[in-house]
């Protein structure tokens, strides 16, 4: 776990520091620079491309982890990664020949719903393309377990770069309409920087024959392209169906607590840079002693960290919530339901990586694409009726399901479950917290109150952790910082 520890470590650094740039973006400088409306339609766009990326990738970004170390020579090696670079252009000119035949329909459906989307529909497929690429080149430098400079142009450059165009259009440098098309540039450029490091690392030889044992690797690569997309279908369909149901400031509304329960999943995409392709080498070499261990060690350490994440959202939401203009706020339900999605992806550790690199995707496949038509159905049902809080029902329902599902399948094909005696212990001593600092509010500045009460928090929650060694990992973390030396 060391190498996993030392670059999961520098990837969570970066990822929050990612997501304290995207927190005062989207809690303070898209709330009181742009109206409701833009902020939703901007919500709405970055929705739309996160669930047509997938599609335009086409999956090679898994494809290329799983099989990569299978090819031993560089001959082999460079058919595979000519294939993948080459592969997911002709799948986005396809998609581009069917979206321009469709463009009608998309400009009729819009002009019904919010016309405010109309001009900027072909964004979308703008900013799908740049994230689709990006991904295969952050993909690439995984392979050589270089993650952090990636892991920093996929959380920090883009959130960074809307800070500085929010503030133009704050001192009316830009307008508004510019702003969004400059977001659009902003995926560009990042996938530009990505590509050459990407080459840097590693630069094939052009090579058109393709890679030995092709039909496995299409085969793959076609069925991965569902299965990976179903995640991303689960977590954004909402935003996208209740830009149709509902005002378009809804998705905003709806973003601002998604966003703040999405800080939760950083840690298990900090750890995910690392463990992915360490999965796949396990199941390539059929180490299952190994694939067992670190199912169960990322599990444990992804609970342990998230959870603490977890009691600070849930006991200060209320004070965040005073924080920003009142027209935002929001059900804390919506917070505690999304939050409890997020903690349960921690809890399984790198299940997702034993799944996607397994001989078992096609199953994640079926169960993947019918959980989409349940979340959807769901929304039809939910949103009409309770609104925003019914598309958060509906999201935690599916991802519930989805979850179950994925920790049983790995149980039944691999006969190893994520949790250990030391899970139950974490758990109980989250829930015991969570409801005690819950209810104990100071009466002063909200400011004041989230920092006396994450203090107190973290102390209580670190001092049990330790005390109680939850974890072998995390005390070994704690000694280092503090300085304790264990003979």
């Amino acid at each position: 776990m060391g190498i996993i520890i030392k670059q999961s470590f520098k990837n969570l650094i970066t990822t929050y520091f990612g997501f304290a740039i995207g927190a005062i973006n989207t809690l303070f400088l898209f709330t009181y620079f742009l109206e409701p409306e833009y902020y939703g339609l901007v919500t709405f766009l970055l929705s739309a491309a996160s669930l047509l990326w997938p599609f335009m990738g086409f999956g090679v970004h898994s494809t290329l982890i799983k099989f990569f170390t299978f090819y031993k020579t560089r001959e082999e090696k460079d058919r595979l990664l000519n294939l993948v670079l080459f592969l997911p252009l002709i799948v986005s000119l396809l998609l581009g020949i069917i979206v321009a035949s469709g463009y009608s329909f998309l400009i009729n459906y819009f002009t019904q719903g919010n016309g405010l989307v109309r001009p900027y529909i072909w964004l979308i497929f703008l900013i799908g393309f740049a994230t689709a690429y990006f991904e295969i080149f952050f993909a690439w430098s995984k392979l050589f377990y270089k993650s952090v400079f990636g892991n920093f142009m996929k959380e920090v450059f883009h959130r960074f770069c809307i800070s500085l165009l929010l503030l133009g259009v704050y001192f009316n440098w830009i307008t508004v309409h510019q702003f969004i098309y400059c977001i659009a540039g902003v995926f560009i450029l990042r996938l530009i920087a990505m590509k050459i490091y990407a080459f840097s690392l590693y630069l094939p030889r052009l090579n058109f024959k393709f890679p030995k044992n092709l039909s496995p690797v299409l085969k793959y690569t076609s069925l991965i392209l569902i299965a990976g997309s179903v995640a991303t279908a689960l977590l954004d369909l909402d935003k996208v169906m209740i830009e149709y149901f509902m005002p378009i400031e809804n998705v905003a509304i709806y973003g601002i607590a998604i966003y703040i329960a999405t800080v939760i999943s950083v840690p298990q995409k900090a750890m995910h840079q690392i463990t992915n392709p360490m999965t796949a080498e396990f199941l390539n070499t059929k180490n299952k002693k190994s694939l067992e261990e670190l199912y169960k060690k990322s599990s444990l350490n992804l609970l342990i960290v998230s959870l603490l994440i977890f009691i600070l959202i849930i006991t200060n939401v209320k004070q965040l919530y005073e924080l920003i203009p009142d027209e935002y706020e929001l059900s804390i339900l919506v917070v505690l339901l999304i939050s409890l999605v997020k903690l349960y992806d921690n809890l399984l550790g790198n299940n997702n990586s034993i799944l996607f690199n397994s001989d078992y995707y096609r199953i994640v496949l079926f169960i993947g694409v019918l959980l989409v038509f349940v979340a959807f159905v769901l929304n039809l049902i939910f949103i009409p009726s309770f609104g925003i809080e019914g598309a958060a029902i509906a999201s935690f329902i599916a991802f519930f399901i989805y979850n179950s599902s994925k920790i049983w399948l790995v149980h039944k094909k691999f006969n190893f479950l994520p949790f250990t005696s030391k899970t139950w212990l974490v758990l109980f001593t989250g829930i015991t917290l969570s409801i005690g600092f819950y209810f104990w509010d100071f009466g002063f500045h909200p400011i004041l109150n989230i920092a006396l009460k994450s203090i107190l928090i973290g102390i209580s929650y670190v001092g049990l952790a330790y005390f109680l060694n939850f974890s072998s990992e995390v005390n070994s973390i704690i000694n280092k910082v503090l300085g304790i030396k264990i003979s």
